[in-house]
């Protein structure tokens, strides 16, 4: 019996002229989001390529490792371009100095600002905003169009079970609205191959994880329609009812959440931490300047080299303070913001439109753990550089410090750096362990609403009046 339920379902579905319609423009956007995601991915990383050859090439003819305008760059992420996330927002380059306080720059959104007016068209807006309004589309009236038409009496008089019927109609909707989506699907991934997106194995993973919890939000949807379609009765007023519920669960209740979280949990602003740096900075640089009259040479003819030598000491003690000043500034901020994120995170996820996209930019490397962990490996890699200017000219560069490169007309030219010498910046992604925990608590808040809609749907069915 559930069977043929199932298969009446498909056929009302699949055989109407609003599928075929429906289902054409679906696969056009799941096509043409795969194709311009992997477009974009080459466009980026062509530029990150460049980026990284003139990044070599300023160095050309310089003969000093303090003088170097040295910068690294966080490479595109294959699965960014799909799920863009916070991605575009980051700062894709930063100066590297041997000291001093990191800063990333230069932005997607930064460079190209009308792509922060419309945004991308990727898989979160394909699901969010396309998928879920198809849904609805096709559920809205599934039990009190049935009624309407008079078809609900005619299948209730062979004497079918309601928790069967009411099974039977989930399923067959869920079957027949996913299974043909999932054609364009895999020829978007196909593209992603012939287009040369390189994406390792934890990518396909990733991805695949992402398409999975997107057709969990679909199948929610389809869920809250069968309820809806239950509680009211007739088919125009669910519809109403269903657009109003989206327009809450996509838009509305998202962004209240970052509101209540901005009024609930102060964050200090970047500019009010930026004028405490800069006078704690005046200050020390005051007291710098003071300490050279005291400098007094041991052996006049090595005064270049002790004055070096007094000069790297004071630098050192004025960047270790200068970084506990700075460190302490952050952490507070940081704190504060994580507090202000938590917040602003937990209430969003009473959407599972929020859960989606929360879930799918973990998976795909571009949620706010991405600037913690370009920072992070930032940070890393200026001990690296620091040690290796240490090991080159006895010096580091940066924290406001001065340098003094002395030569006599008789000195011959010290020959030209190697930039290869450089120890690379290699940034490496989440792993697919770290993205599943990041996201595994926003996959089971999707299966926790679907379940709680179907439930609904199936206890007021029980007491539906059929005729």
């Amino acid at each position: 019996m559930l069977s043929l339920l199932i298969k009446k379902e498909l056929k009302e579905i699949i055989g109407s002229s609003k599928f075929v319609y429906s289902f054409a423009v679906s696969a056009l956007l799941i096509l043409i989001t795969f194709y311009v995601g992997a477009k974009n991915y080459q466009i980026n990383k062509s530029q990150y390529d460049a980026a990284v050859a003139e990044n070599i090439r300023s160095m050309s003819g310089v003969t000093d490792w303090r003088m170097i305008n040295h910068k690294i760059f966080l490479p595109p992420l294959p699965l960014a371009s799909l799920v863009s996330g916070i991605s575009n927002d980051v700062g894709r380059n930063i100066g590297m100095q041997g000291r001093g306080e990191l800063i990333a720059k230069d932005s997607k959104y930064n460079e190209e600002p009308i792509f922060a007016v419309f945004r991308f068209l990727d898989l979160n807006f394909l699901f969010q905003i396309i998928l879920s309004l198809f849904a609805i589309l096709f559920c809205y009236n599934a039990v009190n169009g049935e009624k309407e038409r008079g078809t609900l009496r005619l299948v209730f008089s062979n004497a079918i079970p309601r928790d069967t019927f009411i099974l039977g109609k989930v399923l067959g909707s869920t079957i027949a609205l996913i299974l043909p989506l999932l054609v364009p699907m895999l020829i978007g991934f196909l593209l992603l191959l012939v287009l040369g997106v390189p994406m390792s194995f934890e990518d396909w993973m990733k991805l695949f994880l992402i398409i999975v919890t997107g057709f969990l939000l679909f199948s929610v949807f389809i869920n809250l329609s069968v309820f809806v379609s239950i509680i009211t009765k007739n088919s125009a007023t669910s519809f109403l009812l269903l657009l109003v519920t989206w327009i809450f669960f996509v838009l509305v209740i998202p962004k209240t959440s970052v509101l209540i979280a901005g009024r609930a949990v102060n964050v200090p602003l970047i500019d009010e931490l930026n004028t405490k740096k800069n006078q704690f900075s005046m200050q020390l640089n005051r007291e710098h300047f003071n300490s050279l009259s005291g400098f007094k040479p041991a052996n006049k003819d090595n005064f270049m080299q002790e004055f070096q030598q007094f000069m790297e000491k004071n630098n050192q003690a004025r960047e270790e303070k200068t970084k506990s000043f700075n460190e302490k500034l952050n952490r507070e901020r940081i704190n504060r913001q994580e507090v202000q994120h938590a917040v602003a995170l937990n209430l969003a996820r009473i959407s599972p439109s929020a859960s989606f996209s929360l879930a799918a930019s973990s998976f795909a490397g571009t949620s706010l753990n991405l600037v913690s962990n370009y920072r992070e490996q930032a940070d890393n890699y200026q001990k690296q550089f620091a040690k290796f200017q240490q090991e080159k000219t006895g010096m580091t560069s940066g924290g406001g410090g001065m340098m003094f490169v002395i030569r006599t007309d008789g000195d011959k030219k010290p020959p030209e750096i190697n930039p290869a010498e450089l120890p690379k910046f290699e940034f490496k992604p989440a792993s697919f362990s770290a993205s599943l925990g990041s996201g595994l608590i926003d996959i089971g808040l999707l299966f926790v609403f679907n379940i709680i809609f179907f439930a609904a749907a199936y206890l007021r069915f029980l007491k539906f009046d059929l005729r």
